[in-house]
């Protein structure tokens, strides 16, 4: 598993996907931190963690988009198939190589508090609850992201629908505003990622989201799983 984990991280910096993910995320984050924290003369961060969600879940099909998808395309995949090595490790090893590329994506945010620990005193309590927020977040984009991966050879369409089911879950407090009905609305609501991570926004971690987010991980790593497990005995 190990094997596999590092040579999936390797290959995030052997391409450019890599660079060009670490770079567009801090990029962006710099904007947003200067215009919502410096340039307003704030050490409250919540606005750049809001702005950020909409980056994270662009940037994130990058990350996702080639770990099965790849493998296919280049008949790469049988070799690691037919290897001595469970379908559970294989795909638990490509989600972690993805999610460590996120974790190296948010130490952006412990860098501006940092550099607001020279200007003002940010609440570093909140800054770590989005931390998580946004790590428990990407995770679960990221395991839907692997799912999408291993149902396609075309990296695009790999990406394009990660990034569709991104942006569908994004709206989903927008549609729910839409809805008439109590009942729906009560059950699109506990569904939403957004509203979830907001929960973090006060520096606390509430163990009904954790498990929420660690839920939808799980449950299309499973679904991967049985994708490739179907396929290896195809």
């Amino acid at each position: 598993m190990f094997a596999i984990f590092k040579r999936e991280l390797g290959s995030y910096f052997t391409s450019p996907v890599g660079y060009v993910v670490i770079a567009a995320f801090m990029v962006f984050n710099g904007i947003f931190f200067y215009i919502d924290c410096l340039y307003d003369g704030t050490s409250n961060m919540y606005s750049v963690f809001q702005s950020m969600f909409y980056i994270l879940m662009f940037i994130i099909p990058l990350l996702t988009m080639r770990l099965f998808s790849e493998d296919r395309r280049t008949k790469t995949d049988q070799a690691l198939l037919t290897a001595p090595v469970g379908i559970p490790s294989i795909v638990c090893a490509k989600y972690l190589s993805a999610l460590a590329m996120l974790a190296l994506c948010l130490l952006g945010y412990a860098a501006d508090g940092i550099v607001l620990s020279f200007v003002a005193s940010p609440d570093w309590g909140v800054i770590l609850g989005n931390i998580i927020a946004m790590l428990l977040m990407g995770s679960a984009f990221i395991s839907i992201g692997v799912f999408v991966s291993s149902l396609t050879e075309s990296v695009i369409v790999a990406a394009v629908f990660s990034f569709a089911i991104n942006a569908l879950i994004s709206m989903i407090d927008n549609i729910t505003s839409t809805i008439p009905w109590n009942w729906l609305k009560d059950a699109l609501s506990t569904v939403s990622f957004q509203a979830k991570a907001d929960n973090f926004s006060l520096g606390l971690v509430p163990a009904a989201d954790v498990v929420f987010f660690a839920s939808v991980t799980f449950m299309f790593l499973f679904f991967t799983d049985r994708i490739i497990d179907r396929r290896r005995w195809a």
